[in-house]
């Protein structure tokens, strides 16, 4: 038979001048002092590992008339063109300011978008998700972004509810 030796306790971090004081976890007989009491680090508690403050901004179903295809009647007649953006981005510094300054203007970008997308044709999906993705990495507080553009009235002759061409573009490093 053997015997198993009791796990030893976890260490705990020393006392520092940030954040609340906590007792570390009661031991029976044990008692709390200010001396055996743990601070932790303020929020967000990271234990010595980088913070990933990287959040989305997220724009769905901006819907504009362009006049982009393969085709003379597409460009003649225009369609109707589905554009979805996410932004990766940090929001830290407007979530602390409550200033609009400090983060995307997503009536901005949109409206930004809305200019490509009804301006100068192109013959491909993939051509303009680029010129897309430019115009929203063109804010350096963007680190990336993803892009769909949806052609649910594509030339296309079977029943179908959505063509879409979705690219992922980074800040180049």
């Amino acid at each position: 038979m053997s015997t198993k030796r009791p796990s030893p306790p976890p260490k705990h971090d020393r006392p520092t001048k940030e954040g609340p004081t906590v007792p570390p976890p009661s031991v029976p007989n044990t008692p709390v002092t200010a001396a055996s009491r743990t601070t932790f680090p303020p929020h967000p508690v990271t234990y010595g590992r980088s913070v990933d403050t990287t959040d989305t901004i997220t724009l769905t179903g901006l819907r504009v008339h362009g006049r982009h295809g393969v085709f003379e009647f597409e460009r003649q007649r225009g369609q109707d063109f589905i554009i979805d953006v996410v932004l990766t981005t940090s929001t830290a510094a407007a979530a602390a300011s409550d200033n609009l300054a400090d983060t995307i203007d997503y009536g901005a970008l949109a409206d930004s978008l809305a200019h490509i997308v009804a301006g100068e044709p192109v013959n491909l999906l993939e051509t303009l998700a680029q010129r897309l993705a430019d115009a929203c990495l063109a804010d350096p507080r963007v680190i990336d972004t993803t892009v769909t553009v949806h052609k649910p009235q594509a030339p296309i002759a079977h029943a179908f509810s959505d063509v879409a061409v979705t690219i992922r573009r980074s800040r180049a490093l």
